[in-house]
């Protein structure tokens, strides 16, 4: 039966993976198993942000010395830059291995690779598509049926640079968004979207090329997708709950409505099982994972009050609303050494976002 592991690691550097090579050592962590790893890195997160490609540089290097070249292209990579404010720079190991009867259900886990995405479909239905689909061999890959049982969707998508826009001139065809910076928005949109339409949030028969990115009372309450240069296709990771599945770990989510609306949150680890009054314990804190989308909303205001992060020509938007959310929710969980990935474009109500929560049962 399929037991799903989980270690949060700490990072000093982009390129350090000093951490999981000690786990690896001490038998903590079994190569073969890895499925996915999720990585915080401290770049600015925007499309110069070369701290991602460092970051899965240094993990296939790494995975490349215990696996063959194609079982080491099948894990999911899928770095998030920038760690502003106090959030920690941190890796998120996914292991899939096989155990005895345990707790069920458990948290399943599903992977899936896309082709590469021409460059004139991104930010387009097309993209939404190719999501779509991937979405849906993810949750084969886990074992899930019913979209209701996935909590989480963490998409890796493309972006455009000056080179693939380009490309697409040459032949002919025209991209959604001929600013690179704002591809990664878009990029970002379709993508949740997609999820979406996997996840029966949205019709996809009633979706328009002009919305993905424009209509903000579309979104997914379980998507979370992040851009980035450093891949061509997408990398997608599918969390949920299966009885085929048995293990310590479970999952829930919480969807923000602004980006200080943590009581959803707390009810999200009410309902795992974790003390809700107040700061978590020491010990609470160390057996649980965030993974949240941050979103600065797009009317700037925030509970009435005007906010000046869209308004901010030094220092993007995504930058604020990631430290500030993280802030929101280090001060629940007693730590930040937090996944919040910016840009929540059609993921969650615009200004908030979905949360998810995963929790090791054992000391329950």
């Amino acid at each position: 039966m399929p037991v799903a592991k989980l270690h949060r690691i700490s990072a000093s550097a982009p390129d350090d993976v000093s951490g999981i090579e000690a786990a690896i050592a001490g038998k903590r962590i079994n190569p073969q198993d890895v499925i996915a790893v999720l990585g915080k890195t401290e770049g600015n997160g925007l499309v110069n942000d070369f701290s991602r490609g460092f970051a899965t540089l240094a993990l296939k290097l790494l995975f490349l010395r215990y696996l063959a070249v194609e079982e080491a292209e099948q894990i999911c990579l899928i770095m998030s830059g920038g760690t502003e404010g106090g959030m920690a720079p941190h890796w998120i190991v996914f292991e899939r291995g096989e155990g005895a009867d345990g707790e069920r259900p458990a948290l399943a886990i599903g992977r899936a690779h896309t082709a590469q995405l021409p460059f004139e479909h991104l930010g387009r239905l097309q993209q939404v598509d190719q999501v779509a689909a991937g979405v849906r061999a993810a949750m084969l890959d886990a074992c899930i049926v019913d979209a209701g049982d996935v909590h989480f969707v963490q998409i890796k998508c493309p972006l455009l640079t000056v080179a693939r826009i380009g490309d697409a001139a040459r032949r002919g065809a025209t991209v959604a968004a001929p600013d690179t910076l704002k591809s990664m928005g878009l990029s970002r949109a379709a993508s949740a979207l997609g999820a979406a339409v996997a996840l029966g949030e949205i019709n996809r028969a009633e979706l328009k090329d002009a919305e993905i990115g424009t209509r903000w009372d579309l979104w997914s309450a379980r998507a979370s997708s992040s851009a980035g240069i450093e891949l061509l296709g997408h990398e997608i990771v599918v969390l949920g709950m299966s009885a085929t599945w048995s293990g310590p770990l479970a999952i829930d989510h919480a969807v923000m409505s602004d980006a200080i609306d943590i009581e959803p949150v707390r009810a999200a680890l009410g309902r795992l099982g974790l003390a809700t009054a107040g700061q978590l314990s020491s010990s609470d804190r160390e057996r649980l994972i965030v993974l949240a989308k941050a979103e600065a909303s797009h009317d700037g205001r925030l509970r009435g009050y005007r906010h000046a992060m869209l308004d901010d020509s030094d220092v993007a938007a995504t930058r604020h609303a990631r430290a500030f959310v993280c802030g929101a929710l280090a001060g629940l969980v007693g730590h930040a050494e937090i996944y919040v990935s910016g840009g929540a474009e059609h993921q969650g109500p615009d200004g908030g976002g979905p949360v998810a929560l995963i929790v090791d049962r054992t000391t329950s």
